[in-house]
């Protein structure tokens, strides 16, 4: 058995039927099944494998790089079973087990924490006078 994720590509661009493929995903919850769907005859890619959600609302396509993989194992006949991940940022990701049972999704990693930012020195040490007079340093640049 082997697992692997799986990112999911498409998920900004409109169904045919209209329905928004990343609202969908967004509201699929991580470990619902996904089915996946080869589209042998689509016009772009012939090894294109579409996804869908469990509301059977399509939200993206499996990565060109990985769907020949995937479609071949599924030509073969090999039990290939998917759920939702999660989304992040322009891509959804699946997880898919082949040789039957269910995937199990990794452990979720926590994002180091971000770095304190330096406060900024104060610009004057003098309170600000809007009357005062403040010439340029390099004198006028317009040639008077």
């Amino acid at each position: 058995m082997q697992e692997l994720t799986l990112a999911v590509v498409g998920i900004d661009f409109p169904n045919e039927n209209g329905s928004n493929r990343r609202s969908e995903a967004m509201m699929t919850p991580p470990g619902a099944p996904i089915e996946l769907v080869p589209e042998p005859k689509n016009k772009h890619d012939p090894n294109a494998i579409a996804v869908f959600s469990p509301n059977g609302v399509q939200i993206g396509y499996i990565n060109a790089e990985r769907a020949p993989y995937v479609g071949l194992r599924m030509g073969r006949g090999e039990d290939v079973v998917a759920i939702f991940q999660g989304i992040d940022g322009g891509s959804a990701f699946i997880r898919v087990r082949f040789g039957g049972g269910m995937p199990i999704l990794p452990p979720v990693s926590e994002k180091p924490p971000a770095l304190p930012r330096t406060p900024r020195p104060a610009r004057r040490s003098e309170p600000y006078d809007p009357h005062g007079f403040q010439p340029d340093e390099d004198g006028p640049e317009w040639g008077a």
